[in-house]
């Protein structure tokens, strides 16, 4: 791309965001300057977390199939959402024949992952958004951009919350955000990294504070990866935790405080 079509196409994306965005509804970013002990505390568990499950590797994956991929695993396990998506692109593989194909085509593919409708609604909106602003179906310029401008683009597309656009920002252009899913959201609070309360969207803006440069995504997968090994929703084996001298939470747990 030249550097007269990547101009064109941050400029395009800024007014999209503008249209399709409100800023101040959705807002995702840290609201003031983390400490260092919050910082050091996370760097502990960062390379305490990466002695025990390694550090993860991810190649770069395209950004539209990572869009799709992410609103197809909406609501769904991860091995409906791959089926779904396997499906999908054995039918269209290329992503223009995916913009063009009958919505009743995708839904009937995407079925397997369910929600096929609203899936495949959301899918094709998606694309036609992109294709629009953008002249084809393709989020390569997003590269470019600065984090918030990206992220604004992102969540001002169809079925495209902060979670979808932070998956896609992190794994597709490795930009520093943190995706939260159940997982995340869980250990993050059993960590005492965030306020139990904390909502998704607050856990996300906090982690994004305090993760390390370069860890995001390493932090992300191995929270994933305790989670399901360790930390589990019910009955976590906080006995054989690899990281329980850095967590409060089997002693608040022992002392009633806790689950």
């Amino acid at each position: 791309m030249t550097t007269e079509r990547k101009d064109a196409a941050r400029a395009t994306a800024a007014d999209a965001s503008r249209r399709h965005y409100s800023r101040s509804a959705t807002s995702v970013g840290p609201k003031r300057k983390p400490s260092k002990a919050a910082t050091s505390r996370v760097s502990a568990i960062v390379q305490a977390l990466e002695n025990w499950y390694g550090l993860p590797e991810a190649g770069r994956i395209d950004p539209i199939d990572l869009l799709v991929q992410t609103i197809l695993s909406q609501n769904t396990s991860d091995l409906n959402s791959g089926r779904a998506f396997s499906a999908l692109r054995s039918a269209f593989p290329d992503n223009l024949g995916l913009l063009e194909a009958p919505l009743e085509r995708i839904a009937q593919l995407i079925r397997p992952g369910g929600l096929g409708d609203m899936k495949a609604a959301r899918i094709r909106s998606a694309l036609e958004r992109i294709e629009e602003d953008f002249g084809r179906v393709d989020l390569s310029c997003l590269a470019d951009m600065p984090l918030s401008q990206a992220r604004q683009y992102l969540i001002g597309l169809p079925g495209v919350g902060p979670k979808t656009a932070a998956v896609v920002l992190l794994f597709a252009f490795g930009k520093p955000t943190m995706p939260v899913d159940t997982h995340v959201h869980r250990l993050c609070r059993r960590l005492g990294l965030v306020p139990e309360k904390a909502s998704v969207q607050r856990t996300q803006e906090l982690m994004e504070a305090v993760t390390p440069p370069g860890k995001y995504l390493s932090l992300h997968l191995n929270l994933i990866r305790h989670g399901r090994r360790f930390c589990r929703a019910r009955s976590p084996n906080c006995d054989e935790c690899p990281i329980r001298a850095l967590c409060p939470y089997p002693e608040m747990a022992a002392s009633g405080q806790k689950d």
